[in-house]
C-alpha cells in the first residue's frame, strides 16, 4: 500500500478548484465523461497499431446515479491505468496524460489537453474513488482522496478493463443526485460524443427488481440497451454520403420544434485548420422574432459553448447549427475562446463559404432564391453592412423586390438598367426609390408608378442601416423614400410645373394652412401638380426621417440627438387640384379653415403623424363637416 502527498505547488489546491476552476459546477459531468471517452479512444488507437492484445469489444461509458448511496459513478472500458499511471496522471495535478498521448499518437482524437478535468469532481464531492485496470497485465488499482492533499493508492482485485470513478456527492451539490438533472447535463454536453454513453438511475433499477424483474438488473455494469448519444452525427460524415432527409432530420434533432430550414452549408476543412460542421439558414418570419446564439461549438464532438461570436461572423449569428474544431484555442475550462490567428481564419472561411453558397443558389435556381428572399434578405443585408468582403460578393446576388409588382425582383445592375432613362437626377446619380411600408405608402407608390418610376421594398429591421451603409459604398447611387417629396420632386431634374392659381390665390392658400401641430415643424409650399394628385401632400426630408428611424431602433450618437428634434414636415398644396376652386371661394371662414385643416390632416395621416388629441379632433371635425 502506498500513501503520500499529491504533488502540487500549494498546500491545498482543492478549495481553489472548487471556487475558481469552473464557473458552473455542472461541468464536472462533461469533464469526467469526456475523460472516459478519451480513454476509449486511446484504446481504439492502440488497438489499430497492434499494441493491444485481443479484441477490444464494444467501447462504452456508463453514468450511474445512486441517490440512496449519494454517489455518481462514471465507468469506461477504455485503456485503463496502472498504479504508476495513476500516480503520474492523478497525483501530479495538471500533468496532462492526454497531452503526452497526443504527442506520441498525432492522429488520436483526444478531447482533453489540460489534465485538470478529473479534479472538477471535487467541486461536488466529499470523496472521490478510482478503480482502474490497465489494458496491460498490470494489476487493478484503487485510489481515493477526500479533498485534502492526502490520498490512498493500492492494488485491488478489479478485473474490468478500464476505469470507474465514484463521486460521493457532498450536501451542497445534492441537486446532482436527481437523475433528471444529470441526464439533462449529458444531453447538453455529451449528445454527440463518439463513444456510446449509457445512463442509469440505480434506484429505479432497484424498484424494477421488487416488481419481479431479473435480479441481474441491479448489477451496475450490466449493459444498458440504448445509448443516450448519437456517436456518428452527420457533420463528421462525408457530404456525398448524406441525403436531404439526413440534413433535415439532424436539424430536428438539434431543434425539435423548429421549422424545416431553407438550406444548409456543410463545412469540411482540413487545411490550414481543421473544421467541420453544418450551418442551417432558418426561416425567419415577418415578425422578426430572431434568436441568436443558436450555433453550437464543439471540440471533437464535445459541446463547448453556444457563444461563438469570435468564430462565426456577426451577421451569421442568426444561423443555426454546429461547428466542430480541435484547432480553436480554449481556456482551461473550455468555456470561452482565446485569441488566436486560427479564429480569424475560420471566421473568414465561414464568410466565404456562405457567400459562395448563396451565389451558387442564385445562379442555379434564381426562382427558388427569390422565394426564400424574405428570410435570406436579412442575412445578406446584415452581412453587407458588417463585412466588406461579404459585400463585394453579395453585390452579385442581392435582389430588390418591386413594390408595385409582386414577385418581381431586380439585382442592383438590373435596376440601374431598367431605370437608366428615368431615374437619374441632375447630378447624374441613379435614384433608387424605395418604400418601407407598401400599404401605408401606397398612394405615393402609385403616383411614382404613374411617372414610370420603379419603387422597391426595403421594409426589414436592418434596412435603415443598410441604406445608409451601402449608399456610401456604391458609387453613383442615391436612395430616396417614395414619400420623401411630391412625385414631381422625387428625382431632382429642375423641372417646374406652373400652378393655375394666381399669385393672390397662392398667398391665400398658404394662409389657410398656417396652423400649429404639436411636435411638428410645418413648411408650406404651393405647387402645380397634376389634377389627379392629392390636394395636399405631406412629406418628410429624407435625411431627417432616416435619422429618426435609426434613433427609433436604438441608434446612439447623432441619431439620438435627432430623435429629440420635432418632425419636419413639408405640406405641398397642389394648386391644380379642383378642390381649391371651391375652397378659396368659401365665404364661411370657420368652415373654410376646418376644410383646409381636414385636407392637411389627411396628408399627415398618410405619414402616420396624426395621433392622440389631433387625431380625435380630426374625427370630430369630419363628423361635423359631414353633418352640415
Amino acid at each position: 500500500m502506498q500513501k503520500g502527498q499529491i504533488r502540487v505547488q500549494t498546500e491545498n489546491i482543492f478549495p481553489i478548484i472548487k471556487k475558481f476552476l469552473y464557473s458552473d459546477h455542472e461541468i464536472f459531468v462533461r469533464e469526467l465523461v469526456s475523460n472516459a471517452v478519451d480513454a476509449a479512444q486511446k484504446l481504439k488507437t492502440l488497438s489499430s497499431k497492434g499494441e493491444v492484445k485481443g479484441a477490444i469489444g464494444d467501447l462504452r461509458v456508463d453514468v450511474i446515479v445512486d441517490a440512496k448511496e449519494k454517489t455518481i459513478s462514471i465507468i469506461d472500458n477504455g485503456v485503463g491505468m496502472s498504479a504508476e499511471e495513476v500516480d503520474k496522471y492523478i497525483n501530479q495535478v495538471a500533468f496532462s496524460g492526454a497531452e503526452e498521448f497526443v504527442t506520441k499518437y498525432q492522429d488520436a482524437s483526444i478531447i482533453g489537453h489540460f489534465g485538470l478535468g478529473f479534479y472538477s469532481s471535487f467541486m461536488v464531492s466529499d470523496k472521490v474513488d478510482i478503480y482502474s485496470k490497465s489494458h496491460t497485465d498490470a494489476p487493478g488499482v484503487f485510489w481515493s482522496c477526500d479533498g485534502s492533499p492526502s490520498y490512498e493508492l493500492y492494488e485491488v482485485d478489479y478485473s474490468n478493463r478500464g476505469t470507474k470513478i465514484v463521486m460521493h456527492i457532498n450536501e451542497e451539490s445534492k441537486e446532482f443526485l436527481e437523475p433528471s438533472r444529470v441526464k439533462s447535463i449529458l444531453d447538453r454536453f455529451c449528445k454527440f460524443l463518439p463513444v456510446a454513453i449509457f445512463f442509469k438511475d440505480a434506484n429505479e433499477a432497484a424498484v424494477e427488481i421488487k416488481e419481479g424483474e431479473d435480479a441481474t438488473a441491479s448489477d451496475e455494469n450490466k449493459p444498458i440497451e440504448k445509448p443516450i448519444n448519437n456517436t456518428n452525427p452527420i457533420w463528421v460524415r462525408k457530404p456525398a454520403d448524406l441525403t436531404k432527409e439526413d440534413y433535415e432530420n439532424f436539424y430536428k434533432e438539434l431543434y425539435p420544434f423548429g421549422e424545416t430550414p431553407l438550406f444548409w452549408i456543410h463545412l469540411n476543412v482540413d487545411y490550414p485548420f481543421n473544421l467541420t460542421g453544418i450551418l442551417y439558414f432558418p426561416k425567419i418570419k415577418q415578425s422578426y422574432e430572431i434568436q441568436k446564439d443558436k450555433v453550437q461549438l464543439y471540440c471533437n464532438q464535445v459541446f463547448v459553448t453556444d457563444e461563438v461570436k469570435d468564430i462565426v461572423p456577426e451577421f451569421l449569428m442568426l444561423l443555426h447549427g454546429v461547428i466542430d474544431s480541435p484547432d480553436i484555442p480554449l481556456n482551461v475550462s473550455r468555456s470561452y475562446l482565446q485569441g488566436d490567428p486560427n479564429v480569424k481564419k475560420i471566421n473568414a472561411h465561414i464568410t466565404k463559404k456562405v457567400a459562395d453558397k448563396l451565389e451558387e443558389i442564385f445562379n442555379n435556381d434564381r426562382k427558388s432564391f427569390e422565394q426564400k428572399w424574405e428570410s435570406l434578405g436579412l442575412f445578406v443585408k446584415y452581412g453587407m453592412i458588417t463585412d466588406d468582403k461579404f459585400l463585394e460578393k453579395a453585390n452579385k446576388f442581392l435582389i430588390l423586390e418591386d413594390a408595385a409588382e409582386a414577385g418581381k425582383f431586380y439585382t442592383l445592375d438590373e435596376y440601374k438598367t431598367t431605370t437608366e432613362a428615368t431615374q437619374k437626377n441632375k447630378e447624374g446619380k441613379q435614384v433608387l426609390l424605395y418604400t418601407t411600408n407598401p400599404i401605408q405608402q401606397d398612394a405615393f407608390i402609385q403616383a411614382a408608378a404613374g411617372k414610370g418610376y420603379k419603387v422597391i421594398k426595403l421594409e426589414t429591421m436592418v434596412d435603415a442601416a443598410f441604406i445608409n451603409n451601402v449608399e456610401m459604398k456604391w458609387e453613383g447611387v442615391q436612395f430616396v423614400r417614395v414619400d420623401a417629396d411630391v412625385v414631381d420632386n422625387l428625382i431632382d431634374k429642375q423641372e417646374n410645373v406652373d400652378s393655375i392659381l394666381t399669385n393672390d390665390e397662392v398667398e391665400q392658400a398658404k394662409k389657410l394652412f398656417e396652423f400649429h401641430v404639436p411636435e411638428i415643424t410645418l413648411t408650406i409650399e404651393v405647387k402645380g401638380l397634376s389634377k389627379e394628385a392629392a390636394p395636399v401632400i405631406a412629406t418628410r426630408p429624407e435625411f431627417m426621417r432616416r435619422m429618426k428611424d435609426m434613433a427609433g431602433m436604438g441608434g446612439g450618437g447623432m441619431t439620438a440627438f435627432y430623435a429629440q428634434m420635432p418632425d419636419e414636415v413639408q405640406l405641398t398644396i397642389n394648386g391644380n387640384h379642383p378642390v381649391y376652386q371651391t375652397l378659396l371661394k368659401e365665404t364661411d371662414t370657420d368652415k373654410q379653415q376646418k376644410q383646409a385643416r381636414n385636407l392637411a390632416d389627411l396628408a399627415l395621416l398618410s405619414q402616420g403623424l396624426l395621433k392622440g388629441a389631433e387625431l380625435t379632433s380630426f374625427i370630430n371635425r369630419t363628423v361635423e363637416l359631414t353633418s352640415k
